[in-house]
């Protein structure tokens, strides 16, 4: 490996490192606002000047190769004299509102002036002021601080993919805009606010509500999807005032997407605090006792076959395994984790999961999606698969039309006889299949309703077990699931199949057998309610609670530790931010007084043994037996991918003022075109 000479030590690096990269290395701190690891070189702020041995000039570090041989140094009066030039030049068109500042205390330009500011000015013309731009309801902008850096610039272009952010005007009058003032359309565009270094693009929901050093920090997990990103929330008191990415290669990198990072205000609005009984057709409040009491009178007076329960999509695996406890010591074994009628084989662990995994997707050489729309149904998995595509220019295919992907594709049909030819070897992406080492055929949910599903995800088992693309070291068969609970709910077995009937639930539930119905944060699943009696169980008054004879106030995921599986099948922990509101409890502990009063305790005393016992007994079927890629009758269906409202996923984002206007803002510009400044 070549070596390098930085503050006469001498250190290896690899070919096409920069000098900045370097100097990390060798342990040498480099400021800098431009450059960013995961963003193309600008070479803009300069600030991350250095010293090279024979150069008469300071070199820009991020821009610079590093080069056999190269002395370099980044401590001398020589480099400390020229940053210190740079800050002056920054500093000198920047307004001195620090302390109206909503990026005070996390700001770079704040720390970093600290070092090398001057105490003066030789800057004695006014100050540039720039006119504020609207960027949409999340964006708020100062574009006075701006210092020109281009990290969102580059943000939008190379992994958003939107490229809607650019910069028009030259030297002092250069302004960072969106061309034609209206929201950013990207589900990602929010992870500009962290991206820029000072001021300029801040969080218009958060805008004066705290400073950094008055919050309490929780590093948790999302489940606004089924990625399981990384996240860390922000609390003030009981409120949760911001969620911000954490570091994670795996998963998220260092983006989280819109709704992730702005669905928490809905936290605070719809919550269930207390019981309710559905007297003469309304709902009253009631005690804790009266409502378990009913409920456990009432569970008693109905034939175990006539009780049913399903889970619901935000639900984590104490949720889960304590309800499907409480359903076995009742004698029921009718309970569901999906909410409409998709396709499910839950014999084998990748049967449901994504196997490639979301960081294999930039060694894959060849996706074909099928039924899915990755941009709306996994945001920070969209972005991996374009980054594959710039990366490795993979080609991309797909069955059925998901409209912009951020990314090229072709759309090479949009019905089950494509995967009959693809299966037959007759198709032209049959071969290209065979050819490509690592190719990875994404199916999504569109593509799994009703019988045709079971067709299409066997099929494609099938064809890729042949081929040999399901191996330990490989496997090209990914199921891109939606709902943060549903992997981990498969994994305990909370799913009613009978034999040769995959929607056995479904048919009961239609045709009216089932009387008593317990809803577990369910609030999705449509059916006539009917002589039905409802139990709701969570903590918004959303649809399931609308419906609900008895409604028992639950916690929100911020407001307990809990385990959840990601849609690659990784476990992974939830932890308690804040708590539940007023006389809401944690779900685990509400089924296990339940579990009480019927005299049928639970196996387990308090969270840490109930997540021992969630451990021991998750299905782990990791085996490729040859005998479950079985051959399934051809039946023709137009897969057509289903409509997602983006914003409305789920009971919290429902909740939530910052995602309603995001919809609304959405929804004008698409029926008119048009959208102002607001």
């Amino acid at each position: 490996m070549p070596k390098i000479i930085i503050n006469n030590k001498e250190i290896e690096f690899e070919d096409g490192m920069t000098v900045l990269q370097a100097c990390e290395m060798a342990g040498a701190e480099i400021p800098r606002f431009c450059y960013h690891e995961r963003l193309s070189i600008a070479g803009n702020c300069r600030m991350c000047l250095v010293e090279m041995e024979k150069s008469p000039k300071p070199i820009a570090s991020c821009a610079m190769p590093a080069a056999e041989g190269m002395k370099i140094k980044t401590n001398t009066p020589f480099v400390d004299k020229a940053r210190k030039g740079v800050m002056e030049f920054l500093l000198a068109n920047h307004p001195l509102d620090c302390p109206v500042c909503d990026q005070g205390g996390e700001c770079d330009l704040q720390d970093q002036s600290l070092f090398y500011g001057l105490d003066n000015s030789r800057y004695s013309e006014n100050k540039r002021q720039v006119k504020e731009k609207y960027m949409g309801p999340l964006i708020k902008t100062q574009m006075t601080r701006c210092i020109h850096c281009t990290r969102c610039i580059r943000f939008a272009t190379e992994v958003a993919g939107i490229p809607e952010l650019g910069a028009i005007g030259r030297g002092e009058d250069m302004e960072i805009t969106t061309y034609l003032e209206r929201s950013m359309e990207s589900e990602l565009s929010a992870n500009v606010i962290d991206l820029c270094p000072v001021g300029a693009l801040t969080s218009k929901p958060y805008a004066f509500e705290a400073r950094p050093w008055e919050l309490k920090k929780t590093e948790t997990i999302d489940v606004m999807d089924a990625v399981g990103s990384n996240i860390r929330v922000d609390t003030y008191g009981w409120e949760v005032k911001r969620i911000l990415p954490r570091i994670n290669e795996d998963i998220n990198e260092e983006w989280i997407s819109d709704k992730t990072r702005y669905a928490c205000d809905g936290l605070l609005k719809q919550r269930i605090d207390t019981p309710y009984i559905r007297e003469n057709g309304q709902l009253k409040k009631t005690t804790w006792e009266n409502a378990k009491k009913t409920l456990i009178n009432k569970i008693k007076s109905f034939d175990p076959n006539e009780v049913a329960g399903i889970v619901g999509d935000l639900s984590d695996l104490e949720m889960i395994y304590s309800f499907k406890s409480f359903f076995n010591s009742l004698g029921s074994n009718n309970l569901e984790c999906r909410q409409d009628r998709i396709y499910i084989n839950p014999e084998e662990r990748i049967n449901y999961i994504f196997n490639s995994s979301i960081k294999g997707i930039e060694n894959s050489d060849l996706i074909l999606l099928v039924g899915s729309n990755p941009r709306l149904e996994a945001s920070i998995l969209n972005a991996r698969i374009r980054k594959a595509y710039q990366k490795n220019n993979t080609k991309i295919y797909s069955i059925g039309d998901p409209g912009d992907l951020t990314y090229p594709y072709e759309v090479i049909g949009s019905n089950t006889s494509i995967i009959k030819l693809i299966a037959a070897g007759s198709h032209e992406i049959s071969e290209k299949i065979k050819k490509s080492k690592k190719p990875m055929i994404i199916i999504g949910e569109s593509a799994l309703y009703g019988e045709a599903g079971r067709y299409t995800f066997e099929t494609i088992k099938k064809f890729l077990f042949t081929n040999n693309f399901i191996r330990n070291d490989w496997n090209a068969l990914n199921v891109l699931t939606q709902q943060a609970s549903r992997v981990g709910a498969l994994d305990l077995g909370l799913y009613s199949i009978a034999k040769n009937d995959n929607f056995s639930f479904f048919d009961k539930l239609e045709n009216g057998l089932f009387k008593f119905i317990y809803l577990l944060g369910a609030d999705d699943i449509n059916f006539k309610k009917d002589d039905k009696f409802i139990v709701y169980q969570g903590s918004h008054g959303d649809k399931g609670a609308e419906i609900a004879d008895i409604v028992l106030p639950g916690a929100a995921y911020t407001e307990k530790n809990g385990l959840f599986v990601n849609l690659e099948g990784k476990i992974q922990n939830a932890y308690k931010a804040s708590y539940p509101p007023g006389d809401a409890r944690e779900d685990w502990k509400i089924i296990k007084d339940l579990s009480k009063l019927l005299k049928k305790p639970e196996d387990y005393k308090d969270i840490n043994e109930l997540q021992k016992n969630i451990k021991k007994n998750i299905t782990i079927k990791n085996n490729i037996n040859l005998k479950n890629t079985e051959s399934v009758e051809f039946i023709e269906k137009e897969i057509s991918i289903k409509p997602i409202d983006y914003y409305f996923t789920n009971s919290i984002a429902r909740s939530s003022k910052t995602m309603n206007e995001c919809r609304r803002v959405k929804k004008k510009f698409l029926f008119t075109g048009i959208e102002k400044a607001s």
